[in-house]
């Protein structure tokens, strides 16, 4: 039970790194797919 405990933890705190890595590297969906046709902009 203490290794899958560890194991989830260890998935957990890779996911929050990758997040983290990934915005800061300029891989966000938005970036990629964004041009001058497309608005993507929160217009509430």
């Amino acid at each position: 039970m203490k290794t899958i405990l560890a194991g989830f933890a260890g998935i957990v705190v890779l996911a929050v790194i990758a997040n983290y890595a990934l915005n800061s590297a300029g891989f966000s969906s938005q970036d990629k797919f964004s041009s001058d046709s497309v608005r993507l902009e929160d217009s509430y």
